[in-house]
C-alpha cells in the first residue's frame, strides 16, 4: 500500500465511529490470523494491515487480549449459528435426500465465509482457537444427536439406539469436519453440490446399515 493510500485510510478512519470501525478491525485480525497464526495478531499488526494508526485500534479495543476475545467470539458464534442452521435443513421423509441437503447446506455456509472456517481448519493451530472450537463442537454434537436419534429410529428402526447414538453422532460430526476440510483445500475441484451429494449419499449408506 502506498503512503498516499495509507494517509487516505487514516483520514477516513478518523471519521468512523467505533461501531463501524470494529468490524473492519476484526476482519483485518482474521486475515492476519489465517495467514500467520493467532500469535501474529497484535494491535500494531492490525493497524498496519489496515493502514491506520494504533490509536484507531485502541479506540475500539483496549488491548490485544480484548481484540482477540472479540475476534474469537464473533467467528465461533458465526460458525455455530451457520452449522446449526445447516443441520436444521436436513429434514424430510427421504433420508438420503435429507443427508445430501444437510451437507450441501453446510458447505454453502463455509463458502459464504471461508476465512472464518480456515481459522479453525487450515490456520496455524492455537489453544485459544481450539478451545472455542471445542465449545461450539459440543453444542453442535448435542443438536446433531437430538436430530439423529429420532431420525434413525423413524427411518431404520435402529436397535439399541441409546448405546449406538454417541458413536453415530461422532461419526456424523467428524464427516462434516472432513467435508469442510476438503472443500477448503486449495486443490479442491469439487463443487458444493457434488461434494455435498457425495458425502450425503456415503453417510446415508453408512447410517442405514447400523
Amino acid at each position: 500500500m502506498t503512503t498516499t493510500a495509507r494517509e487516505k485510510l487514516r483520514s477516513r478512519a478518523a471519521h468512523l465511529g467505533p461501531e463501524r470501525r470494529r468490524p473492519q478491525l476484526l476482519d483485518a485480525a482474521l486475515e492476519i490470523a489465517v495467514a500467520r497464526g493467532i500469535a501474529a495478531v497484535t494491535s500494531s499488526a492490525v493497524a498496519e494491515h489496515l493502514g491506520v494508526s494504533r490509536p484507531v485500534v485502541y479506540s475500539c479495543f483496549a488491548d490485544r487480549v480484548e481484540l482477540l476475545e472479540a475476534l474469537l467470539a464473533r467467528e465461533s458464534e458465526h460458525m455455530l449459528t451457520a452449522t446449526l442452521d445447516a443441520l436444521r435443513r436436513a429434514r424430510g421423509d427421504d433420508p438420503e435426500a435429507a443427508f445430501v441437503a444437510g451437507y450441501q447446506a453446510l458447505l454453502r455456509v463455509v463458502a459464504d465465509r471461508p476465512q472464518s472456517w480456515r481459522l479453525v481448519f487450515v490456520a496455524h493451530p492455537d489453544p485459544a482457537v481450539a478451545g472455542r472450537f471445542q465449545q461450539a463442537r459440543a453444542i453442535v454434537s448435542r443438536s446433531a444427536s437430538q436430530w439423529l436419534g429420532p431420525a434413525l429410529k423413524r427411518w431404520w428402526q435402529v436397535d439399541d439406539l441409546d448405546r449406538k447414538l454417541p458413536v453415530i453422532t461422532e461419526l456424523f460430526i467428524s464427516s462434516c469436519e472432513a467435508a469442510v476440510r476438503l472443500f477448503l483445500d486449495a486443490e479442491n475441484d469439487w463443487t458444493i453440490e457434488a461434494l455435498g451429494d457425495f458425502f450425503g449419499r456415503s453417510m446415508h449408506r453408512a447410517f442405514s446399515g447400523v
